[in-house]
C-alpha cells in the first residue's frame, strides 16, 4: 500500500476501528430485556435474545429497531417525538432509553480498538497523513474518547453532524465528500475503508481515489460487488513500508 499518493484517510468507525456492534447488542439486551419486565400490556413478554437482534435490530436507524421489534411481539406503542424522554412508554422513548444504555455500556464496560487498525492508524500518523472519521452513528465522539482514539482525528462526521448540515447518509457520498472538504483534500486523493456495502457505495459513488472495504462478515465478494477496490481482513494489511508521507 502506497500511501503517499493519497492525502486523507476517511474511516468508518463501527466494524473498521472499533467492534462497537458489540456494546450496541449489550444496550439493546439492556433496554428491551428491561422494558419487556415491566410491560403488562398485550403482546408477548418473553426473554429478549440475541436472536431479535439480528431478526429485527441490527444495521437498522434505532427507531426502525424499535418498531420491528415491538411488532414482531404484536406490542403496541404511540410513536413519540423524536426528543421523547428516556422514560416515555413510546417507540421513541425506547429508541432514546437505548441511547442512553449504550452511553451507559460505553461508559461501564469500554471498547477496545482492533488492534490492526490501531497499527494503520499509528502508520498513518507517522506519515502525516490527516484522518476523519465519517460514521452515521450519534455516538461516534464517545466511542472514540473510550477507545482513546479521538485525538487521531482532524475531524469527526457522525450522525449529528450530517443532521445539522443537511448531508444525505450513506450509500450517498455527501459524508465522505464533506470530511475530505474539511481535510483539505480533493476526493481523487482520499481513501475510504469501510466494512458495510452501504458504505462502500458511498466511496464509489463520490469516485474518492480508493475505497478499501474491510471484512468483518459481509464477505470480500459483496464488498467488491459494491465498489471496493481492496478488500482486506484487518487493516494492519495496509501498513506500508517505504512510504515517504502523505502527498509526497
Amino acid at each position: 500500500m502506497d500511501w503517499s499518493r493519497y492525502d486523507a484517510a476517511l474511516f468508518d468507525l463501527d466494524g473498521v476501528v472499533t467492534p462497537t456492534a458489540e456494546v450496541h447488542m449489550r444496550a439493546w439486551a439492556e433496554m428491551f430485556s428491561d422494558f419487556l419486565s415491566s410491560w403488562d400490556g398485550a403482546g408477548d413478554t418473553s426473554a429478549y435474545t440475541d436472536q431479535d437482534y439480528f431478526d429485527h435490530v441490527d444495521g437498522k436507524p434505532r427507531f426502525d429497531g424499535v418498531r420491528d421489534f415491538l411488532t414482531s411481539r404484536g406490542i403496541e406503542l404511540p410513536e413519540g417525538a423524536d426528543d421523547a424522554p428516556a422514560d416515555e412508554v413510546s417507540v421513541k422513548g425506547l429508541g432514546n432509553r437505548k441511547n442512553d444504555a449504550f452511553n451507559a455500556v460505553l461508559e461501564r464496560d469500554g471498547v477496545t480498538a482492533y488492534p490492526g487498525s490501531v497499527a494503520l492508524l499509528d502508520h498513518l500518523r507517522d506519515l502525516g497523513m490527516p484522518l476523519a472519521v465519517v460514521s452515521s452513528s450519534a455516538n461516534a465522539p464517545a466511542v472514540l474518547t473510550a477507545a482513546g482514539l479521538l485525538d487521531r482525528f482532524a475531524t469527526v462526521v457522525d450522525g449529528r453532524v450530517a443532521k445539522e448540515l443537511g448531508l444525505a447518509g450513506k450509500p450517498a457520498p455527501d459524508t465522505f465528500h464533506h470530511a475530505a472538504q474539511v481535510l483539505e483534500a480533493p476526493d481523487a486523493r482520499a481513501v475510504v475503508l469501510e466494512d458495510a456495502t452501504s458504505g462502500v457505495r458511498a466511496g464509489r459513488a463520490g469516485d474518492f481515489g480508493l475505497v478499501v472495504g474491510v471484512d468483518r462478515g459481509a464477505g470480500a465478494e459483496a464488498l467488491r460487488a459494491a465498489g471496493a477496490d481492496v478488500v482486506v481482513s484487518d487493516l494492519a494489511e495496509l501498513v506500508g513500508a517505504g512510504d515517504e508521507g502523505a502527498g509526497s
